[in-house]
């Protein structure tokens, strides 16, 4: 028996008709860059997040260099990251000559800790190394933007988050990469991933929760100046006119043929975001039985859609352990992520060391990802338990 880590091929079996029409209209149509297909994608998704806006785009990290080239960030400008994530969220930064502080995780969630968020930006603000590690050698820097990574589907503690940055002046772009779907209940209302911060950016790489056939990504924002920026930037600065170009911009632009992909998966959406919890909620009870391994966790009043099904062995001896019985069993595996962002080589300059971000490190060093997918079938799941038990 093959076991896939993200069943494509079962969902294509759902969806396949609307999206060979979809696509076949398209190529009718030859509407193949901002087509009307992706003024339609972009309208029903800010409608689902409960924003007032979205702008479609090439993908999710030119969703985020869009955001900040918005945001006007750039040299001198301290941008705040969790380092436990993928390399798109500290790079886009980083290459518009602004500076990535990275910001420890909480231990439960895994998602940026507001109370160093608060503790960072002060250092930033102080100079003062003590209160919390400091990229070095790059000067004074001005805190400007807060970058929360929603890891593996899970929404970051916005209300905390929010309020640290209110209170500093700091501008908040959510990554929501891995979490479109996701919801939390905050002031008595449920609030979607999509709909925090100045601008809320997501990714359609194939294997997110809602993907396409190749790349993509979207922007939302509920501020009609920030969208103008953002269309403007989408296409190489463009002002009222194609060759009439008002700043600096990429060629950001979503396919058609990939939006038309999207509004066919977008029809199942919701089913699979309620089939993922199916999915969870079993992974949960076999998986107890595991000794030494820690399930994740979703706090109350929060969904999340479980990009990644992701859990932590004891130590990384154990780890290796628990992979080498997946591998004989036939499961596949994955480590998201071995090495946190303040210790890659394309960060050296910033002078980090082992021990600056601990939970970061700790998480990097013992955790791995199990199959996850809609559909899932039960007795897959306890065979990837039974192996683990072996």
């Amino acid at each position: 028996m093959s076991i896939p880590f993200i069943d494509l091929k079962t969902q294509y079996g759902r969806v396949s008709g609307k999206v060979q029409e979809g696509i076949a209209k398209v190529l009718d149509s030859g509407a193949f860059i901002n087509g009307p297909d992706v003024i339609r994608l972009e309208e029903r998704l800010a409608e689902y997040c409960g924003t007032r806006y979205a702008v479609g785009c090439a993908s999710g990290t030119d969703a985020l260099m869009m955001a900040l080239m918005a945001l006007n960030v750039g040299p001198g400008d301290a941008v705040f990251c969790p380092p436990f994530t993928f390399m798109a969220t500290a790079e886009v930064p980083a290459l518009l000559g602004a500076t990535p502080v990275f910001v420890d995780v909480d231990p439960q969630t895994l998602n940026m800790d507001p109370k160093k968020l608060d503790a960072a930006i002060r250092a930033v603000e102080s100079g003062d190394a003590s209160l919390h590690p400091l990229p070095k050698n790059v000067g004074k820097l001005r805190p400007k933007a807060v970058i929360p990574v929603d890891i593996f589907g899970l929404l970051a503690d916005y209300q905390g988050i929010l309020a640290v940055a209110a209170e500093h002046g700091l501008f908040v772009v959510q990554d929501a990469a891995q979490s479109f779907g996701a919801t939390v209940e905050m002031s008595g209302a449920t609030r979607r991933a999509g709909s925090f911060g100045s601008i809320a950016c997501t990714s359609f790489f194939p294997a997110k929760p809602l993907g396409c056939y190749g790349d993509g990504g979207m922007c939302f924002t509920d501020d009609a100046d920030l969208l103008e920026l953002l269309r403007s930037v989408r296409v190489h600065g463009q002002g009222r006119d194609k060759y009439e170009n008002v700043r600096l911009g990429i060629t950001g632009r979503l396919d058609t043929l990939q939006a038309a992909v999207l509004l066919a998966k977008f029809e199942i959406f919701p089913d699979e975001v309620r089939l993922r919890q199916e999915v969870a909620a079993r992974y949960a009870v076999l998986l107890s039985k595991v000794p030494g391994l820690t399930l994740p966790v979703v706090p109350q009043g929060y969904i999340s859609v479980f990009a990644q099904y992701s859990v932590q062995a004891r130590s990384t001896a154990h780890r290796d352990e628990l992979l080498a019985k997946l591998a004989a069993a036939g499961v596949p595996t994955s480590i998201y992520y071995p090495k946190p962002l303040h210790l890659q080589s394309a960060f050296a300059n910033l002078g980090h060391a082992l021990g600056d971000m601990p939970v970061s490190e700790a998480a990097a060093s013992r955790i791995f990802s199990i199959p996850m997918h809609p559909y899932l079938e039960a007795g897959v799941q306890e065979t990837i338990a039974k192996a683990m038990l072996g």
